[in-house]
Order: C-alpha cells, then structure tokens, then sequence
C-alpha cells in the first residue's frame, strides 16, 4: 500500500468519526496481546480507532510502532484515540473504497 495522501487521510478522518474504539491501550501498554488485537481488527474492518487510557504522553510513539509493526496507516490522533487503515489483501473484501 502506497503512502495516503492529505485529502486521503480527511477522508479515512470522516470514515471513522462514527467508529467505537476496538482496542484499549490500557496500564501493560503495548505488548503482542495489543499487536495481534490491532492486527486482527484491522483484517476485519480495515479502519479501526485505538484508545489510549494510559501512556498518553506517549501516543505519538506508540500509534507509530503499531502502525509500523501491523504495516498499517497512521491517519490521525484526535485525543486520546488513534485512527488505523489498512486496505485488504482482496479487491473483493474491501469495505472502504478511497477517492
């Protein structure tokens, strides 16, 4: 997946306004259990929100190893949640088509 563009990202930004959080980033911070989590929600849904309840200051650093690690997209941080996209493998499974 190539690199998403600003006008990309505002567009992934509205796609998950509506979203719930799927993982919390809780007091064991991040760790395989929260890897594998982030990594099967996004398989699933493509675009998933991450909340942060600990390790606030460290957000930045964090969403950027599980975006590195799970070889997603960082789209943004608003608050204490971050947003993740991954596209699917399959053409035929992905749910969100980008402009």
């Amino acid at each position: 997946m190539e690199q998403l563009k600003g006008s990309q990202r505002k567009y992934l930004r509205a796609q998950a306004h509506h979203l719930k959080p799927l993982v919390l980033i809780g007091r064991n911070g991040i760790n395989q259990q929260v890897i594998g989590s982030v990594d099967l929600a996004l398989k699933d849904h493509e675009l998933i929100k991450v909340k942060f309840g600990e390790f606030k200051d460290a957000k930045k650093e964090i969403s950027a190893e599980i975006a590195q690690t799970t070889k997603s997209e960082l789209v943004g941080i608003i608050g204490n949640i971050a947003i993740f996209y991954r596209q699917h493998a399959a053409p035929e499974k992905r749910k969100i088509k980008i402009p």
